[in-house]
């Protein structure tokens, strides 16, 4: 049973052609040179200025703290991690745990969360937290990394929304989850 929430939580995210959104050491160049190729943003930029939080695991974080600009600038951005040090980075919150990180979003007033990375999609999914997912996937094998989907729980069903075809043979399919089920 989902957990009762006033916000929306979707995901935005790049995988190959076999299911995997990054390789073991997390090297996502296999994905950014082809989604280049593409010639768009893929929509993400609608995507986001639809978002007011972003929420993310250590694993996603880590190599994107760097990034000049923070793409994330104006939206609350919190990182669920066992590990990460509270107080990392300004620009983030730290939460130890979801119970805590889903009171926050609800204090906050959040209406639309973007889920990002595997770990903490996973998480969302199996807690029936996520309302749509947009997936884009780029013609590429690359035989072992790190999956999208794991264990759900029991069947998932979803309905489809849309699917675009964009340059470089890169499809992009839309889903809600079909919580009437």
């Amino acid at each position: 049973m989902p957990i009762s929430r006033s916000f929306r939580c979707s995901v935005f995210i790049g995988v190959s052609l076999d299911g995997f959104i990054a390789r073991r050491d997390g090297d996502l160049h296999w994905l950014t040179s082809r989604g280049e190729a593409a010639g768009s943003d893929l929509g993400y930029e609608e995507f986001i200025a639809g978002i007011d939080a972003v929420v993310m695991g250590r694993g996603t974080y880590e190599p994107g703290r760097s990034y000049d600009p923070w793409p994330h600038e104006g939206r609350h951005c919190a990182v669920l991690s066992s590990t990460l040090p509270p107080d990392a980075d300004p620009r983030v919150t730290v939460h130890r745990d979801l119970g805590t990180l889903l009171r926050e979003l609800e204090e906050r007033g959040t209406k639309s969360v973007y889920v990002d990375g595997g770990q903490v999609i996973r998480t969302f999914l199996r807690e029936g937290l996520i309302d749509e997912l947009t997936i884009t996937t780029v013609p590429v094998l690359i035989g072992t990394g790190l999956p999208l989907f794991g264990p759900t729980g029991g069947d998932m069903p979803l309905v489809h929304l849309a699917t675009r075809v964009f340059g470089a043979g890169v499809v992009q399919s839309s889903y809600a989850v079909d919580r009437t089920t």
